[in-house]
């Protein structure tokens, strides 16, 4: 695991307060405890991972703590199994924004390399939460699994905290309208195109960040009312027609958007195309950010 000086700091939603991010176990000060930390993926930062922070701030709050959320990069399954690697709901820097709206006061992002794999749930525990962050308390949903293998779980980690002085607290899986939320479910709605189930998980709309597709005569001005997105690494949802929000920039339209394949010379081709309903023309460069909500499916 590298160890590399310096950290940022990025505002936190709603609250008004920096909040640490940490990308190695070098970024993290000396004396940096005590601390509550959730350990997790967190793709998505979806309404189960918001009701553990928030528990983690609560009990960092009562017991003097900083709120810390753990979480790696790349996805640890683009590592151990490449070929089965989930499309992931949010890239980092998003997640690291939605993370910090949650009330916590840092995030630490550990790069998932070959070292980390090969950690035993004890060193972990001993190196990471206990010798740098001097945790006083984990939150965990009942099916977290860590250590070399995914040999260690919730009980083992109990096991841990009770021999070094931390508590842990298991949650049960938060249930919307019937349903189990988890990263998984949220994924396999959004790839059928189901945006309102994924919208009652998320908590939100889901949404795709990028930047308008090359060409078409981007350059200064968009002067006709659709927009293409530039290709896009994290999951995209069916292929459908679909009613959308397109923010320019910060700038929002309401959009009709379709994703899948358009006819080309010669071949199709993949393509995401918004139509602008409210539309008036605005300044449209290679770069220039663009967030597209799907709000629902028309198909």
């Amino acid at each position: 695991m590298s160890e590399q000086a310096g950290s940022t700091t990025e505002p936190c939603a709603g609250a008004g307060k920096p909040v640490a991010i940490f990308r190695s176990l070098g970024e993290i000060p000396a004396g940096f405890g005590p601390s509550v930390a959730a350990i997790g993926n967190f793709d998505g930062v979806h309404a189960g991972h918001r009701e553990i922070l928030s528990a983690v701030a609560a009990d960092a709050r009562r017991l003097n703590a900083r709120a810390v959320a753990i979480t790696f990069d790349p996805h640890p399954e683009q590592v151990l199994r490449p070929a089965r690697a989930p499309k992931l709901l949010t890239p980092l820097a998003e997640r690291l924004r939605l993370l910090s709206g949650t009330g916590i006061d840092a995030v630490l992002v550990l790069p998932f390399d070959a070292g980390l794999a090969a950690l035993s749930a004890r060193d972990f525990v001993e190196t990471i939460l206990v010798g740098k962050l001097g945790v006083r308390g984990v939150h965990e949903g009942r099916n977290f699994r860590f250590g070399h293998g995914a040999a260690a779980g919730v009980r083992e980690l109990a096991a841990f905290g009770e021999e070094l002085g931390f508590t842990v607290c298991v949650h049960t899986a938060v249930c919307v309208h019937g349903m189990e939320v988890s990263s998984s479910a949220v994924r396999a709605l959004v790839a059928a195109g189901d945006m309102r189930r994924a919208r009652w998980m998320l908590g939100r709309p889901f949404v795709v960040l990028s930047t308008p597709a090359r060409g078409r005569g981007i350059g200064s001005r968009l002067l006709v009312p659709t927009v293409n997105l530039a290709p896009y690494d994290g999951l995209l949802p069916g292929f459908g027609i679909y009613v959308t929000r397109l923010k320019i920039d910060g700038r929002g339209f309401q959009s009709v958007s379709s994703v899948g394949n358009r006819p080309t010379v010669g071949e199709a081709s993949f393509a995401i195309e918004s139509h602008i309903l409210n539309f008036e023309s605005v300044d449209l460069k290679e770069q220039t950010p663009l967030e597209l909500e799907f709000l629902l499916c028309r198909d």
